[in-house]
């Protein structure tokens, strides 16, 4: 049940403990994908997990609506990039969980698709949970999913995009997206990375190269992540108090 289609009846009369809070990020993703790739995917896989769960269980989850800034100051070089501070994140995030636990939605899963959000996702669930009247998880889609190339708005998002909202990208940018691409993230010396921000490291904004995520790669990924979500509102739903 998506929250944000519903009326207050239809919330006050879902018979279920579960909920999913998508949240993503509005930052560059080179200039071939949107600046919502982060929000798009993480609203689509909650949606499909809960789907996919309902369909296992009986029990149809409530998603949330999409929270779509997040922690991205890294990509502020790049024009059209939003980010809020981390403790404005967790704040936010936090302060959304308990209000869907005071109605009754107490065993939640924050859906993220942007990797700067997970720590904090990480802190704030855990604080939910030790301190509140509800059991709070972080799910984070791409650490779930077997993928080695991820990257940033390079195969893995690219695809999943490309199978979701195909207009969306950019086919004749994708050798600008490719040629100016870094093949990993960051400057590392010593276990340390010494970049702060993606303009550091890579011309276009995106490591691994785009031209290699095609829609069935897209919709094999979201398939293999709505699955292992699935797996994980079980567990969720079966924690106790």
């Amino acid at each position: 049940m998506r929250l944000d289609e519903s009326t207050w009846t239809d919330a006050r009369d879902a018979e279920t403990e579960l909920a999913l809070l998508p949240v993503g990020s509005t930052e560059q993703h080179g200039p071939h994908a949107p600046l919502g790739v982060d929000s798009l995917t993480a609203e689509a896989i909650a949606e499909a997990g809960a789907d996919r769960y309902a369909a296992d269980s009986g029990d149809e989850p409530v998603v949330g609506p999409t929270i779509p800034v997040g922690i991205a100051e890294e990509h502020r070089a790049f024009d059209g990039t939003l980010w809020v501070s981390e403790d404005t994140f967790r704040s936010y995030v936090r302060e959304t969980v308990e209000s869907l636990a005071a109605h009754g939605f107490d065993r939640i899963v924050v859906v993220n698709g942007h990797g700067g959000n997970t720590e904090a996702i990480r802190e704030l669930c855990a604080r939910v949970s030790r301190d509140g009247d509800a059991y709070a998880a972080g799910y984070t889609w791409f650490d779930a999913v077997d993928f080695d190339a991820f990257g940033h708005a390079g195969p893995a998002e690219t695809a999943v995009i490309r199978h979701l909202h195909p207009e969306l990208i950019r086919d004749d940018r994708l050798d600008e997206a490719g040629d100016g691409a870094a093949d990993g993230w960051g400057e590392w010396v010593a276990g340390t990375n010494l970049a702060y921000d993606s303009d550091e490291f890579t011309d276009s904004g995106v490591v691994g190269d785009p031209r290699d995520g095609d829609a069935a790669l897209g919709e094999e990924l979201l398939d293999s992540a709505a699955a292992e979500l699935s797996k994980l509102l079980e567990a969720v739903a079966r924690r106790g108090r």
